[in-house]
């Protein structure tokens, strides 16, 4: 069983993107990062990397997709439980509320967890009423695991990105590059082959923009609060 003692020390964070990886560094100088590239070998890599280096907790931090209606881009969440492979995972309820839980705006439920982007409004409406989760990312569950293997606290913060109603063009599934930066040359093929894509791919960007925004916002308000 894993300590709950999630008081003081570095984070273990596993991010999908570089991007997320480079906020991070802001407000977790001290914290080691590992990047997914938004795939299973590479959240698999890192989380097991992130045990080895020694962190007493771990946490996965970035986007995330909504499977609530209710939750539009730039909703923080902080679940209280990741699903993966139709297990519940509890996360730490000290680590939760040190990356914020309980702050105004801030929602908890599950999170559940997937191998593959989930592209269309359908699927994320079968996923929601099968499971009961209100969000869904790609790294959360290899935290998880992870952590439980070790028996180390974990949690996770996350950022909605598209909501329950987008429907992803297809290019978004190829839009990543294994170092977790942008796959120019799948995206632009994608593109070429199928440009009716691109308007759908602003609004994705758009609500990509608009969740890192929210997230910038929150952490520099958790920042000048723990600081006060």
């Amino acid at each position: 069983m894993a300590s709950d003692d999630a008081q003081g020390g570095p984070i273990g964070f596993l991010v999908g993107l570089k991007a997320e990886a480079d906020l991070l560094r802001r407000f977790f100088p001290d914290s080691p990062i590992a990047i997914s590239g938004a795939t299973r070998d590479g959240a698999e890599r890192g989380a097991a990397r992130l045990v080895a280096c020694g962190v007493s907790v771990l946490a996965s931090f970035g986007l995330a997709a909504g499977l609530d209606p209710a939750l539009a881009p730039g909703t923080i969440l902080v679940p209280d439980a990741v699903v993966a492979e139709g297990k519940l995972f509890p996360c730490s309820p000290s680590l939760r509320r040190r990356l914020g839980a309980g702050l105004r705006g801030v929602v908890a439920g599950a999170l559940l967890h997937s191998d593959v982007v989930v592209l269309t409004a359908e699927e994320k409406q079968r996923l929601a009423h099968e499971t009961g989760c209100c969000s869904l990312d790609m790294e959360s569950g290899f935290v998880a695991r992870a952590a439980q293997k070790a028996e180390r606290p974990f949690a996770v913060l996350r950022a909605v990105c598209d909501p329950a109603s987008r429907t992803l063009p297809p290019a978004a599934a190829l839009a990543l590059s294994p170092d977790g930066g942008l796959g120019v040359g799948a995206l632009a093929k994608s593109l070429l082959c199928h440009p009716s894509q691109i308007v759908s791919l602003i609004k994705l960007g758009c609500d990509a923009s608009s969740a890192r925004r929210a997230m910038l916002r929150f952490l520099e308000f958790k920042a000048s609060t723990a600081s006060s």
